[in-house]
């Protein structure tokens, strides 16, 4: 996706999946904490009222909608964390998982995030 998208003006776009299936609207972004890069967002599918985490990379910004590269149906099945809350590595990692992505070192310049970090996986626009 885009890196010079501001990540709050992706809240409240419709998302769509990969054969152009309606997914939701964009509750939340979460951005990575060593680089600042929106890296997921919560999608509320109206399923049960639920939102599902997806990746920002490799989704796209396609003429004001969030296009998502994966099938509704992995979309929905992604595991819930409920929102506004820290996702944790451990849950992150199950995302990566879920959705088959390799989940990529750390720069040599800045540490991985410490297992009990609660600032991992802040929420866009949310001060420190």
């Amino acid at each position: 996706m885009q890196t010079d998208i501001d990540p709050r003006s992706l809240i409240g776009r419709k998302a769509f999946d990969r054969d152009g299936h309606k997914i939701g609207t964009v509750d939340e972004v979460y951005l990575d904490d060593a680089t600042g890069v929106p890296e997921w967002a919560a999608v509320r599918t109206g399923l049960f009222s639920r939102d599902a985490f997806v990746p920002l990379e490799p989704s796209e910004l396609v003429g004001g909608m969030l296009r998502v590269p994966y099938e509704r149906s992995l979309i929905r099945n992604a595991p819930d964390f409920g929102v506004g809350r820290h996702l944790s590595p451990e849950q992150e990692l199950q995302l990566y998982h879920h959705y088959g992505l390799h989940l990529a070192p750390p720069p040599p310049t800045m540490p991985a995030p410490a297992s009990g970090d609660r600032s991992f996986g802040r929420i866009a626009g949310e001060e420190d």
